[in-house]
């Protein structure tokens, strides 16, 4: 129908108009240190995450302390991961 070729014509227009490239907000020599970085301060704070565990008695415990620690230790362990993915060139 001619509706169709238009709106086909209409989508290739769009398509060839806009080549623009994506890019990284960082630069890419800036991944392996980030990588090294992120997953240390992650580890960290999941080493001192188990001793606070280890250590502390049931009753003294604190569950904000808790999940504090477990969410900053995870966002970083999650962006240590994706930066040594793009370190090592499989772009996510």
């Amino acid at each position: 129908t001619p509706l169709r070729e238009e709106r086909r014509s209409q989508g290739s227009d769009f398509r060839s108009g806009m080549q623009a490239s994506i890019s990284s907000p960082l630069p890419v020599a800036w991944y392996p240190a980030l990588a090294v970085l992120t997953v240390a301060v992650g580890l960290m704070l999941t080493a001192s995450f188990f001793i606070y565990e280890a250590t502390v008695s049931t009753r003294s415990r604190s569950l904000a302390k808790e999940l504090t620690t477990a969410a900053v230790a995870s966002v970083f362990l999650g962006f240590g991961s994706l930066f040594v993915l793009l370190a090592s060139g499989v772009f996510v």
